[in-house]
């Protein structure tokens, strides 16, 4: 039996749960939660990451004696040390608006067509590669580190990037798995500022107990720092015909495969070939996800989400739809307001109430959904049988029943803490559990966690109608 931390960064929240992992035991418990969000100093949209650090440290504190620590976050975003090793500045936040036009600029200069053939990585305005070059890089800058790397420095002293976080940066090679010198070039970039790779089990240092105030001889061990890699680990799929919904702040739709497909349709489609555990592709795409009803919420000053849902449940179906992903739902702000106007611009009259607003988007991420999920399975040639809705997402029923609906195939919902389960499986596969591979993994998660399942009903040609409103295409 081994007893791990999972330091789990999400893009409002963090905790540290800690973890017993051994035959047959697969049991988390959160020991800590804390806030984590942007925050705003005069025209720039930051994370604070030190309070970030001392909320970990308070946490693993709490945790008690461990065997291991393992740090997942989000993607895209860094940090930049200079040659001593100091943080240059807080770390700005994806949703900043400095990356605004910054693509189109990009892409003049180094086509979309050779990014992909390198990258294979969806075009997202906050993508890494179009953040370095919305700023000139501070000429004291030495290193360049992911979020997760970063915080993993400041515990250990060990500077790398893990795998799976730099196959977002659009700044990594997906078919030789490295770092590409060829596109860091013509960005403008030094090659110095990439430091070397790691793999999930890879162990990065021992945590400095002087430093830290935690247990000596403590070591750090590299997992699937990106949150969806982990996330991935933990599905609790049977066989290689499913795909996934990795449903939070943002939901990622896709399935999981051997190698990339970076085929001009796949392209074409907008489809992002991630680095995945154990040497397997994450190909997805990004829906816009639950920030729109998070936003919502917040707006009204309404955290009674059983009670929307009750509400949205009884809401009149298909009445108004909107594009999660246009881009006026990206930035925070008044969600409620931008709904209205989505509306009024696409002829549509705005919903009545706060029920309708939720009905709405839920119905329209589940149309979002199936658009990917149908997508992804012509690119990528690969059927599947059912789709596994994880994270905390999982817990909505009105939005998995949708979903199932949809998306025609029968909706498995959860683990809740899937970015969490797959962190310590990593963790412990690495402190020799016997867990040789991603079966035996999502086999564990099977009989330690209850699902629920739900099977598509209504008409499917009603969806199909609803589908050709939001989309134009059937």
């Amino acid at each position: 039996m081994k007893r791990v931390a999972a330091v789990d960064l999400g893009a409002s929240s963090g905790r540290v749960m800690r973890a017993d992992v051994g035959r047959g035991t697969l049991e988390l418990t959160e020991v800590h939660r804390f806030w984590n969000g942007p925050v705003q100093v005069r025209d720039r949209l930051h994370w604070d990451v030190l309070h970030l650090y001392r909320s970990i440290l308070d946490g693993l504190q709490l945790a008690g004696q461990l065997d291991s620590v393992g740090i997942d976050s989000w993607a895209v975003d860094y940090g930049l040390l200079d040659a001593h090793g100091r943080l240059l500045a807080n770390p700005v936040h994806y949703r900043d608006a400095r990356t605004d036009g910054v693509l189109e600029r990009v892409v003049s200069a180094i086509p979309e067509a050779e990014l992909y053939a390198v990258t294979g990585l969806q075009q997202l305005p906050f993508n890494t590669i179009y953040q370095l070059a919305a700023d000139e890089l501070p000429p004291d800058a030495a290193t360049l580190l992911m979020i997760p790397d970063l915080l993993a420095y400041w515990l250990t002293g060990e500077i790398g990037v893990e795998r799976t976080n730099a196959s977002t940066t659009q700044l990594y090679d997906v078919s030789a798995r490295d770092w590409s010198t060829e596109l860091i070039a013509r960005v403008g970039l030094p090659r110095r500022l990439f430091p070397g790779l790691r793999e999930p089990g890879d162990v990065i240092g021992n945590v400095s107990p002087d430093e830290t105030g935690l247990q000596p001889g403590l070591p750090v061990i590299a997992v699937g720092s990106h949150d969806t890699a982990s996330a991935v680990v933990a599905v609790p799929a049977a066989n290689e015909r499913f795909a996934y919904i990795s449903s939070g702040t943002w939901s990622l739709v896709g399935l999981e495969l051997d190698a990339p497909v970076l085929t001009d349709e796949a392209r074409a489609a907008n489809f992002t070939n991630e680095g995945g555990v154990d040497g397997t592709t994450r190909f997805l795409h990004n829906v816009m996800g639950l920030w729109i009803l998070q936003e919502c919420q917040r707006v009204w000053g309404d955290d009674d989400l059983e009670g929307l849902l009750r509400d949205a449940a009884e809401a009149p179906p298909f009445a108004v739809l909107i594009d999660p992903d246009a881009p006026e739902f990206l930035a925070p702000g008044n969600m409620p307001a931008r709904i209205d106007e989505h509306c009024r611009a696409s002829g549509q009259e705005p919903p009545r109430s706060r029920g309708a607003v939720v009905r709405c988007i839920l119905e329209s991420l589940a149309l979002a959904y199936r658009r990917t999920l149908r997508l992804a399975q012509t690119v990528a040639d690969r059927e599947v049988d059912v789709l596994h809705v994880i994270g905390g997402g999982s817990q909505n029923e009105l939005l998995c029943q949708l979903t199932a609906d949809a998306c025609g195939v029968p909706v498995l919902a959860g683990p809740v803490e899937a970015s969490a389960l797959g962190n310590v499986l990593v963790q412990a596969r690495a402190l020799g559990e016997p867990l040789p591979d991603l079966g035996a993994m999502r086999a564990l998660v099977r009989s330690t966690h209850s699902l629920r399942r739900y099977a598509p009903q209504g008409k499917p040609a009603d969806w199909d109608a609803a589908e050709s409103r939001l989309f134009g295409t059937r």
